[in-house]
C-alpha cells in the first residue's frame, strides 16, 4: 500500500464517531485521549526559549517607529540636510532598509546549511554592528550605509527565527506560540518612540545626543539574544533533515511532551518527519542552492504563490503608510506640534500591539482564513472612512473631520495587527513544507522588501502630491486581497506542517483545507 493509501486507509479507520474537526483527525484524536499540560516544566521551557526569539522581532519593530520619530525632529533633519516635509531623500532613508531586506533574503539559504540558531546569532551581531555605524555617522551618506547594515543582517536574523519558531511550535498551538513572535515588532515601536520622546523632554540642549541615543539602543534586543541562542535547542527538523534522528526526538519530547520520549504525539510528529525526510533526501550542499525545489511540482508552485501573495500583502496594505509616515499623517489632517506626534506615533504602537497578541490567539481558536478575511475587510472600511474625513477636512479645515481621520488611521492598525501581524512571517513558513522552508523564507522577505521599498520610497512624494487619494489606492487594494485571501488562502490550523504535504496535494487545496472530518475517540 502506497504512503498516500495508507494516510487515507488510516483516516477513514477513525471515521466512527461524530466528533468533527477541521483539522488532522490523528493529531486531534492524540490530543483528546493524550492531553498534554500548557504549564508544564517542558512548556515553560519552551516559552522561555520562545521569549529570547521574540526579540529579533523587536528590531523593525524598532527601526520603523524610531525613523518615524526621529523624523519628525527639527535637529535630525536639518543636521543631514533632509527636508522636513519629505522628500525622495527621506524616502531613501527609509527605503534603503528594504534594500538590504531583498540583499539579505539572497541568503537565508544559511538556515539549512549550518541550522537555525547561526543565521540568528550572526544576523543579531551584525545589526548590533550597524547600529554603531548608525549611531556615530557624521554624514548622511554614512547613515544610510549604517542602515542598509542594519537591514541586511536583521533579515537574516529575521527570516530564520519564525522558521525556528514554527518548527520547534506544538501543532496544536503552533499560530498562537509562533504567532507572537512578531507581536514584538511592538515592543520595539514602542522601545523607540518611547525613548525617542524621553529624549527630546531631557537632551532638547544636548545637541545631536537628542536623536543619536535611540540609535544607540537599537543594539539592546539583538545583544540579548545573541548571549542567550546558544543556550537553545536546533530545530527538530533541522535535525532530521541532517539525519540527527535521535537528537530530534529529544528535543520535540523535552518541549511538546514534558520529555516522554514514547508520547503518542511526539511518536506521530516523528513518523511524519521521517516519512518526509525519506520523500525529500537529507540536506547536502548540493541542495542548499538548489531553487527548483519551490517550483517543481503543481503542489510546491501552488505553495510558493501564496508565501508571495502573503510577503506582499503584509507589506502593501496601507500598513506602512500609517506606521512609518504617522507624523506626515497626522500634519496632514492639522495636528503638527512635535511632541503631540511623538505621543500619537506611542500610542498607535500600543494599539497594534494588544489586538496583535489577541490576534495570535485568535488564529488558532477560529482559524487563519476566517480571521484574515474579516480584517482584511475592515481595513478596507477603515481607509475609506480615513480618506473620506480627511477630504472634509481638506475643504472646511473642521476639528470634527480632524480627529475623526486621525481616529480610523488608528482603528486600521488595530485591525491590521489583529489579522496579518502575528501571521506575518509564520504563515508563509507553514505552507512550505521541509525542504522548501528555508529558501522559501528567502523568497517571502524578497518580495516582503520589494513591497515594503516601493511602498516607502513612494508614499512621501504620493502624500505630499496626492493627500487623501492614497488612501483611496489602498481601498481598492484590500479589496482585491479580500478575493485572494477567499479563493486561494489555506487553512493551516489543527495540522503538523508534515499533514500540511496532503492538503497541497489535493485538487483544490482550499477546499481540502476546510473540509470537515470526524475523529474516533476512545474512552
Amino acid at each position: 500500500m502506497s504512503t498516500k493509501e495508507d494516510y487515507v486507509a488510516k483516516r477513514t479507520e477513525v471515521v466512527e464517531k461524530h466528533a468533527e474537526i477541521i483539522g488532522d483527525p490523528k493529531l486531534g484524536g492524540i490530543l483528546i485521549e493524550h492531553k498534554t499540560s500548557p504549564w508544564s516544566r517542558g512548556a515553560i521551557h519552551l516559552y522561555t526559549v520562545c521569549l529570547l526569539i521574540y526579540l529579533c522581532s523587536t528590531m523593525n519593530g524598532y527601526d520603523g517607529s524610531l525613523m518615524g520619530s526621529i523624523n519628525a525632529l527639527p535637529s535630525y533633519t536639518a543636521y543631514y540636510g533632509l527636508p522636513a516635509e519629505g522628500s525622495s531623500g527621506t524616502g531613501l532613508v527609509f527605503g534603503i532598509f528594504q534594500i538590504g531586506q531583498m540583499i539579505g533574503a539572497l541568503f537565508t539559504w544559511a538556515a539549512d546549511w549550518q541550522g537555525r540558531r547561526w543565521p540568528i546569532f550572526i544576523g543579531c551581531f551584525g545589526t548590533c554592528v550597524g547600529a554603531v555605524v548608525t549611531a556615530t555617522a557624521p554624514t548622511l551618506t554614512t547613515f544610510i550605509g549604517g542602515r542598509f547594515l542594519l537591514s541586511f543582517f536583521s533579515t537574516l536574523a529575521a527570516t530564520a527565527a519564525p522558521l525556528y519558531l514554527i518548527e520547534i511550535a506544538p501543532p496544536q498551538y503552533r499560530g498562537t506560540v509562533a504567532g507572537m513572535y512578531n507581536t514584538l515588532y511592538y515592543l520595539g515601536s514602542i522601545i523607540a518612540t518611547c525613548v525617542v520622546y524621553g529624549s527630546v523632554q531631557q537632551l532638547s540642549d544636548k545637541g545631536t545626543l537628542q536623536w543619536r541615543l535611540s540609535l544607540w539602543l537599537q543594539m539592546l534586543c539583538p545583544g540579548l539574544v545573541c548571549l542567550g541562542i546558544w543556550f537553545c535547542a536546533e530545530s527538530p527538523r533541522w535535525l532530521i533533515g541532517t539525519d540527527q534522528q535521535d537528537r530530534a526526538r529529544k528535543v520535540i519530547a523535552e518541549l511538546h511532551a514534558n520529555g516522554d520520549e514514547t508520547h503518542p504525539l511526539v511518536e506521530l510528529q516523528m513518523s511524519e518527519m521521517s516519512e518526509a525526510l525519506r520523500a525529500e533526501g537529507i540536506m547536502t550542499w548540493r541542495t542548499y542552492f538548489d531553487l527548483r525545489v519551490l517550483f517543481k511540482t503543481a503542489a510546491r508552485r501552488y505553495r510558493i504563490l501564496l508565501n508571495i501573495a502573503f510577503g506582499w500583502f503584509g507589506q502593501f496594505s496601507g500598513n506602512n503608510v500609517a506606521s512609518y509616515y504617522l507624523p506626515y499623517l497626522v500634519a496632514n489632517v492639522g495636528v503638527t506640534d512635535t511632541n503631540t506626534q511623538l505621543l500619537l506615533n506611542i500610542i498607535y504602537a500600543i494599539a497594534g500591539w494588544i489586538p496583535a497578541i489577541i490576534g495570535a490567539r485568535l488564529h488558532d481558536v477560529v482559524g487563519r482564513r476566517k480571521l484574515l478575511l474579516s480584517t482584511t475587510a475592515g481595513m478596507a472600511v477603515c481607509l475609506a472612512v480615513a480618506a473620506g474625513t480627511a477630504a472634509g477636512y481638506v475643504k472646511t479645515e473642521s476639528k470634527a473631520t480632524s480627529v475623526a481621520s486621525i481616529a480610523f488611521i488608528y482603528l486600521f492598525g488595530s485591525v491590521f495587527a489583529l489579522g496579518f501581524t502575528s501571521m506575518q512571517p509564520i504563515y508563509p513558513g507553514e505552507v512550505l513544507s521541509n525542504d522548501m522552508r528555508a529558501k522559501g523564507m528567502g523568497v517571502f522577505q524578497l518580495t516582503a522588501g520589494t513591497a515594503g521599498f516601493v511602498n516607502t520610497y513612494a508614499a512621501p512624494v504620493a502624500l505630499r502630491n496626492i493627500g487623501f487619494w492614497f488612501y483611496v489606492f489602498f481601498v481598492l487594494w484590500d479589496v482585491f486581497e479580500f478575493i485572494f485571501i477567499y479563493f486561494f488562502f489555506v487553512e493551516t490550523k489543527g495540522r503538523t506542517l508534515e499533514e500540511l504535504d496532503y492538503i497541497f496535494d489535493a485538487p483544490n487545496p482550499r477546499k481540502a483545507s476546510t473540509k470537515r472530518q470526524e475523529v474516533l475517540v476512545t474512552e
